[in-house]
């Protein structure tokens, strides 16, 4: 921009530099956060920008949640029925007393299998007296004694096995595995509180039920008596409105990552309502292929509950939203040779990042980053 100054009648011409903010082109990996956005898929009110990294890494030794259970090498007890499974093996520290009477934020985990278990903040247990989210990402090491996991209820109301059933598994019956939308995922990770986490799910139950489609089929009045956040997610009313805006999210991001499955697509920075309020972004491809029939699912659920005038968030929200990682304010929380969980505090975002310290790893297996 070109300004005309009079100085002692003299006419000076300054030129004066605009300086507008960086904007990468599709795909151009950014220096900071070394990921790169790519174009964005819509539908409805929910908006996904697909992640590629500038580097991968082997991933096929993580077992997940729903493979170890569905396999049986995994096995979720209340505390109290976790006695007599512990190992005994030369050169381990002694396993503490994982007895007494089963707590409403108290699971215990044992991995039978061979290789190490990941497990996602967000994913949802269900059986027993309750059905429970976990709380935080980490990782479980091949053959594991109990573990006592961090998890947060779901479930306000009820305390009893259902139906007299006290098996654990990622789901009931046939339907599908759940992974809870960011709102309530944000609680548990974020707020780390219950009561926040009771209250979160009792909002999306709300908007459940109040929503047209479930109060034109009748079903309001069970979606609200419903006590398990996965059953609510199963109805089949509900499970038409978040396949209504799944399903083409899926279908069309499943054939983005095919075309660019060589170029390490990795995960996704979530905007709803045009406003960018999640991502998730993982090591591998192959890892993101494992969680992305849940995940969009978690997305589209939010996409539903936060019903309103539809809105598109600009790839430069997004980009920034990607590549501001840093922040000012860092806790870590380690288990030795396995994992380090990292919580960043930013200006209105946190970050959690999972790396893994397992031989011949030592890389970000899963970072997740939330807007507050």
């Amino acid at each position: 921009m070109r300004l005309s100054l009079v100085v002692g009648g003299i006419v000076l011409l300054v030129v004066a530099a605009i300086v507008v903010p960086c904007l990468l082109d599709a795909g151009e990996v950014s220096p900071s956060s070394g990921y790169a956005l790519l174009e964005p898929i819509h539908s409805g009110n929910l908006t996904v920008f697909p992640v590629v990294a500038g580097k991968s890494f082997e991933t096929g030794q993580f077992l997940t949640l729903d493979e170890g259970i569905r396999s049986g090498e995994v096995v979720v007890t209340e505390a109290g029925q976790a006695q007599g499974l512990i190992r005994r093996r030369p050169g381990l520290h002694p396993t503490p007393h994982l007895g007494g009477n089963a707590e409403v934020n108290q699971l215990v985990l044992i991995n039978n299998s061979k290789r190490p278990l990941l497990l996602l903040a967000g994913e949802i247990v269900t059986g027993g007296k309750q059905d429970r989210v976990i709380g935080k990402d980490r990782i479980v090491p091949a053959e594991s004694d109990p573990v006592d996991l961090s998890v947060f209820c779901v479930e306000p109301g009820r305390w009893t096995a259902a139906q007299g059933k006290i098996d654990f598994g990622t789901s009931r019956g046939e339907m599908p595995s759940v992974i809870a939308a960011p709102a309530v995922r944000s609680k548990a990770m974020g707020a780390k509180d219950q009561q926040q986490v009771w209250d979160e799910v009792r909002k999306s139950q709300r908007a459940m039920a109040s929503s047209e489609a479930v109060v034109v089929a009748g079903q309001a009045p069970t979606v609200e008596s419903t006590s398990s956040y996965a059953r609510v997610m199963g109805n089949k009313e509900v499970a038409k409105q978040v396949d209504s805006v799944a399903a083409p999210m899926q279908h069309n991001y499943e054939s983005v990552i095919r075309q660019l499955r060589d170029r390490n697509a990795v995960g996704v920075v979530v905007a709803v309502n045009g406003e960018v309020v999640w991502a998730d972004l993982f090591a591998s491809t192959q890892l993101l292929q494992k969680y992305w029939p849940k995940l969009v699912r978690s997305y589209a659920t939010e996409a539903v509950v936060t019903r309103a005038k539809s809105a598109e968030a600009s790839p430069r929200q997004a980009q920034k939203f990607l590549d501001d990682l840093q922040g000012r304010h860092e806790t870590a929380d380690t288990e030795p040779g396995v994992y380090r969980q990292t919580e960043i505090s930013g200006n209105g975002f946190r970050v959690f990042e999972l790396t893994s310290l397992l031989p011949k790893t030592g890389f970000p297996v899963h970072v997740a980053k939330m807007a507050e």
